[in-house]
């Protein structure tokens, strides 16, 4: 398979393949995340252990300690603070992010008018990934791809024009090292190309009329944003004009996590959930 085109093909995937994965889910108080965990139990891709400790530091180190001793395969955020699951996972009892791992957001997004998911990061952890993150950042979404069933993932490395700009963009000056880490396989089965502006990056036409060559001919499976006000600036712009349905979780982590909004939608956090699934004891990033 070399695309996903909706949460459903998602689903459906997980149902066939008779996943059913423990999922810690700290402080579900909140109807969206109590009715997304219902529907995910009963299509049977998830385990879910309910953790109401009213301590809700006790409660995120709870599902940290569950993780640790091989009890859960994913965490899922409640009605709790993110910066209080976040301080758990990353420092309770040596927390969930190995040494020299990268902890970054990653979005996937169902947009009506486009044949296909679409990934990307970062839109809500790092502000100015350096070249070394941008690095980790292309590794976990290949993993994260392979894991969803694309096989070789077409990734685009995000910058407002096609054109190196070192003086005024550095960090395009670092998206030609990893165009060639990738073409020596450094990321495993991948497609990697930028700078790519967004239009370039996802329709054919807009290669076609600027004359551009790109291996990823404007089909990108994934986004990498050059910092977070890009990320965040897209993620809210398709789902406020476009009705985008959205997942969201954490990589970097032993597992992975499902770190929702308390805004976002049943829909949202379902589809969440059943990514995440889909990544769970397949992600090469906790090795």
């Amino acid at each position: 398979m070399e695309t996903t085109q909706n949460f459903n093909e998602v689903v459906t995937r997980l149902k066939r393949k008779d996943i059913r994965r423990r999922v810690a889910v700290v402080s579900p108080h909140d109807k969206s995340t109590i009715e997304a965990v219902k529907r995910a139990s009963e299509d049977g891709f998830i385990e879910a252990v309910m953790i109401n400790d009213d301590n809700l530091q006790a409660a995120a180190e709870q599902a940290v300690t569950m993780v640790q001793q091989g009890t859960a395969d994913m965490i899922m955020k409640g009605l709790i603070p993110s910066e209080i699951l976040l301080k758990a996972i990353l420092r309770y009892n040596g927390g969930l992010l190995p040494e020299g791992h990268l902890l970054t957001h990653t979005a996937c997004a169902h947009i009506p008018q486009h044949p296909k998911l679409l990934f990307y990061t970062d839109a809500a952890v790092i502000p100015f990934p350096t070249h070394e993150q941008r690095i980790q950042q292309v590794q976990y979404m290949t993993d994260l791809c392979h894991a969803m069933g694309i096989k070789t993932p077409k990734i685009a490395l995000i910058h407002c024009s096609e054109e190196v700009d070192e003086r005024h963009f550095p960090y395009t000056a670092g998206y030609t090292e990893i165009v060639e880490r990738a073409k020596h396989g450094e990321f495993g089965q991948c497609v990697v190309d930028g700078p790519l502006d967004l239009k370039t990056s996802c329709s054919a036409e807009s290669l076609k009329v600027k004359g551009i060559a790109s291996p990823i001919a404007g089909d990108a499976d994934v986004l990498i944003f050059p910092n977070i006000e890009a990320g965040n600036v897209f993620h809210k712009t398709i789902t406020l004009f476009n009705n985008a349905k959205l997942a969201s979780i954490l990589l970097g982590t032993r597992v992975p996590v499902v770190l929702t909004s308390r805004a976002d939608t049943t829909d949202t956090k379902y589809y969440s959930l059943a990514v995440a699934a889909a990544l769970s004891g397949a992600e090469k990033q906790t090795d």
